[in-house]
């Protein structure tokens, strides 16, 4: 990594993505392949045969991850890294028939198989793909019959351990065919770019990839690409006249130029369309349409990461693939819930640790203005677990990586490429030819984005990461910058004065651990011991430093949201995000909430029901934006305390100040009481420049007496669409209660089902698809499914509680609220 290598170092782009939409063209179709799927578990001999009996298979839908159904046990050879979740091998079949003629090309797109996954169609072999993260396609064509035809999968995760967190098992991503022209856009055939970026214009450059499957003489047609606004006004446009020899394919570059673009932006996620047309003698052939976002994207050594000229702080977490009680088969619905949620705590960015994700959660990113760190591998040639990837690394990487990277390139929101994390080969001394083989795959398959990968051992006693691999990085990933030594206080700055050439971002770093709304006064009932009062210290000084020092891009804290795996028994999940695996906020959740947005706020804890410990001094303490925090009890005023970050200095001249000047309690990001205990209100008073800007209470809860129930959304649409509901156990008051546990049944009538249950405890081990859930301080989830129109009825019912009972309407889709 030379200094004129980095300092040259300016990214500029203009990305799109590839929509599940209809193409209209006569002979480009996408048809969803999810439904109508037969499915058992354990292996089967001779089941990849056309004549297989399966008549007594289990029928299901697609994307299935057959490993969240469980048992969860002890014994499981998935361990805890898996979660401790049932794996295996398992089989899939769909019976189909298609109508082709000999001028049609038709093949199949996997968007996921988890993992070891063999592809049959009518008894002949297409192909396989160890990788269970990758997505990938076959070619039907020569195979296909007029009359019934069949496709079977073999997915095989037997070889346990092979992941260090829950992978899931099966076709846990969506399929679907896709039928065109012999003469056709390629699979992920579009590569968009703009070399130029202002507000005034934007120079776009498409690279189409045209590929000719006919036999017959060469061909001569037009290739005609054309921009979209989002009212379907034409924006740009350009033709070419292309000739395509008979088996052959073409890259052909085309360009055209948007006047006034509306860019793509974190506050303003404006997409465009993009339609790319083959078409001889008038005839359309083949059609393709993708949807936009322009933006340009740098890195400067000094200024950090500039978003259409603009610097932006990359306000980061890291996100497992699973969603928790729907384990690895996430419904589209699922991450827009969560990632809305934090989109509202100011995050901005997204690491999507350790593996490719899944389209559309890019998608969502792309929609909702999230930036994305984009990974592909955990392992390389040395293993972490006994079957992980590194077995494959040698003979796949560079496919997994090339494919990888061009289903994801036209994507908005994906703004750096990460190759690896944590990989052992960094203090190696051969270590950084590993690296450089995947960074010139990168380099060469993108122009645009610079590449990372999490480093935890710069700086590590016992085998540190080489200057070789660093210097390979065109921006330095650090896990964990504060694990050694003095770094705990100097973070980036010893580097930084060392390497002053190199970009630097913080790829994973600590979180405020902890259980939602598990708090603990210590076991002795006459002294308090409060579990919750430090744990925040060290994340507030890494995000100080990080806040300040404009060269450091960001930070990527570990995680967003709980997940399974990386687990201890009797748990099958880790606490380490800001969201528990329900999408419940934790205490946690308010701090970033507190440093990432202006919106004034602030947020105490912990609950106020402590019997027993009545006159007891009891820690309360408080995430805010407010410069200063009144805090009362039983309308009796304990205390003001101020915090001021940054702080102000002087301007204009000596002791003049810019804004009212802040006398802080604290170097703190939070603040803090000693509060003697009594029953009652606990309020908070936040204010902004003596002005009172939000309040907040809490409240001692009565006895547990109903039940609530509170969905998001009281519309959906058919078609698998989802509704969260959330559970809660309230007293007479409608307060919910802290340490309520009552076990809630549920039924379902009408138009839809549950497909889960969840209550955001990992040491819970009930299964996620049974029809009860035990509350869990207070809350717990449902998660249901539509299917026809009409209306779904939700009852929730415990012993000794007043029942709740819902009702979401299912309207036709795009007609749901």
């Amino acid at each position: 990594m030379t200094s004129s290598k980095h300092s040259r170092l300016s990214f500029l782009l203009v990305i799109c993505f590839l929509t599940s939409s209809h193409a209209t063209a006569q002979n480009r179709q996408i048809i969803p392949f999810d439904s109508g799927w037969k499915f058992i578990s354990g292996d089967q001999e001779n089941a990849q045969e056309a004549k297989f009996d399966d008549s007594t298979w289990r029928n299901l839908n697609l994307p299935h991850d057959w490993s969240i159904e469980g048992p969860f046990l002890q014994n499981a050879p998935s361990g805890g890294g898996g979660g401790y979740a049932p794996t295996g091998i398992g089989w899939y079949r769909k019976h189909f028939t298609i109508q082709k003629n000999t001028k049609e090309h038709i093949w199949i797109e996997f968007d996921g198989v988890f993992e070891n996954s063999s592809i049959w169609l009518n008894g002949k072999f297409l192909g396989k793909r160890p990788y269970g993260y990758i997505s990938f396609h076959y070619d039907l064509t020569e195979h296909l019959l007029n009359d019934e035809n069949v496709i079977a999968v073999k997915a095989d995760n037997s070889n346990q351990p092979n992941s260090r967190w829950y992978s899931g098992s099966g076709i846990y991503r969506h399929v679907r065919l896709v039928k065109t022209n012999a003469l056709h856009i390629a699979h992920w055939g579009t590569y968009i770019t703009a070399p130029e970026v202002s507000e005034e214009s934007a120079s776009v450059s498409i690279i189409t990839t045209i590929v000719n499957e006919d036999t017959t003489p060469m061909k001569s047609v037009i290739l005609r690409t054309i921009l979209l606004d989002n009212n379907g006004n034409e924006a740009g446009k350009s033709e070419s006249k292309v000739t395509i020899e008979p088996m052959t394919h073409r890259d052909i570059e085309q360009k055209t130029e948007i006047k006034s673009p509306k860019l793509w932006s974190i506050e303003n996620p404006n997409l465009y369309s993009v339609r790319s047309e083959i078409a001889i003698n008038n005839s359309l052939l083949d059609d393709y349409i993708t949807t936009v976002g322009i933006r340009k994207i740098e890195y400067d050594v000094n200024r950090g990461f500039l978003l259409n000229n603009k610097h932006v702080k990359m306000h980061g977490v890291n996100l497992h693939h699973n969603g928790g009680s729907v384990g690895a088969a996430v419904p589209k619905h699922v991450w827009k819930r969560r990632l809305e949620i934090l989109k509202e705590m100011g995050c901005n960015a997204i690491r999507t640790s350790h593996n490719p994700p899944a389209p559309e959660f890019l998608d969502l990113c792309d929609e909702l203005g999230f930036l994305v760190m984009d990974e592909a591998f955990d392992e390389w040639t040395i293993g972490k677990v006994a079957n992980g990837y590194n077995k494959y690394f040698a003979e796949w990487s560079e496919r997994d990586l090339t494919d990888f990277i061009r289903r994801d390139r036209n994507h908005p929101s994906v703004v750096m490429w990460s190759v690896g994390n944590e990989v052992r080969e960094q203090p190696r001394p051969d270590g950084f030819e590993v690296l450089r083989k995947l960074a010139d795959i990168a380099h060469r398959e993108d122009i645009t984005r610079p590449i990372t990968q999490g480093c935890d051992n710069i700086a590590a006693d016992g085998g540190s990461t080489t200057q070789e691999f660093l210097e390979l990085l065109d921006i330095v990933g650090y896990n964990y910058v504060d694990r050694w030594h003095e770094r705990r206080e100097l973070f980036f700055s010893i580097d930084r004065h060392e390497n002053p050439d190199w970009k630097m971002i913080g790829t994973e770093s600590a979180n405020i651990y902890g259980v939602r709304d598990s708090y603990s006064l210590g076991r002795n009932e006459n002294t308090v011991q409060a579990n919750y009062t430090s744990s925040m210290i060290r994340v507030e000084q890494l995000w100080k430093f990080v806040h300040l020092y404009d060269y450091v891009i960001g930070d990527f804290m570990w995680t967003g949201i709980d997940y399974l795996g990386e687990s201890f028994w009797p748990g099958r999940g880790a606490s380490s995000g800001v969201l528990d695996t329900c999408g419940f906020t934790k205490d946690s959740y308010y701090f970033y909430q507190s440093q990432w947005t202006d919106k004034p706020m602030i947020h105490i804890f912990p609950h106020w029901n402590w019997p027993g410990r009545e006159g007891q001094f009891i820690p309360v303490l408080a995430y805010t934006n407010c410069d200063t925090v009144e805090l009362y009890l039983n309308d009796k005023l304990i205390g003001i305390k101020s915090l001021e970050f940054p702080r102000q200095g002087n301007s204009g001249s000596w002791m003049r100040y810019a804004n009212p000047v802040v006398n802080a309690a604290t170097a703190d990001l939070h603040l803090s009481w000693d509060v003697p205990y009594e029953p009652g209100v606990l309020k908070a008073i936040g204010k902004k420049n003596n002005r009172v800007v939000c309040t907040e209470e809490v409240r001692t809860a009565g006895d547990a007496s109903a039940i609530r129930l509170i969905p998001d959304s009281n519309s959906i649409s058919t078609n698998r669409d989802i509704a969260h509901v959330r559970v809660e156990i309230v007293d007479s008051k409608g307060l919910v209660v802290p340490a309520a546990n009552n076990l809630v049944t549920f039924n379902v009538k009408g138009q839809g089902k549950i497909i889960a249950v969840d209550n955001g405890n990992t040491q819970d081990l009930d299964s996620f698809q049974a029809r009860q859930r035990r509350a869990f301080n207070g809350l717990c989830l449902v998660v249901l499914e539509s299917d026809k129109q009409g209306t779904i009825e939700l009852t929730a019912e415990s012993e000794g509680l007043k029942t709740a009972a819902i009702k979401i309407v299912v309207q036709p889709e795009n007609m749901s609220l």
